[in-house]
């Protein structure tokens, strides 16, 4: 499955899930935390969502498009 990751304000990236690496041993599945992981992203810095709706970011991704807001970014030099 591809998914579109729209990072609101910055850019928008198309993953290829299949390539994706997880860390989630349970499911062997890419959970959202994975992909934020792939465009250099920490879970701790943003909220994704899914159909304008927050999901976990140790869930299983099940939707091929979603949404990030960064919640802190850098300061002002």
């Amino acid at each position: 499955m591809h998914v579109t990751v729209d990072v609101k304000g910055e850019a928008t990236h198309e993953l290829d899930l299949e390539a994706v690496p997880t860390t989630d041993a349970t499911t062997g599945e890419p959970t959202y935390a994975d992909l934020l992981r792939e465009i250099d992203l920490s879970p701790h810095e943003v909220s994704v969502l899914v159909d304008g709706r927050p999901v976990p970011e140790d869930q299983p991704v099940e939707s091929d498009h979603l949404t990030v807001l960064r919640l802190i970014k850098g300061g002002e030099q």
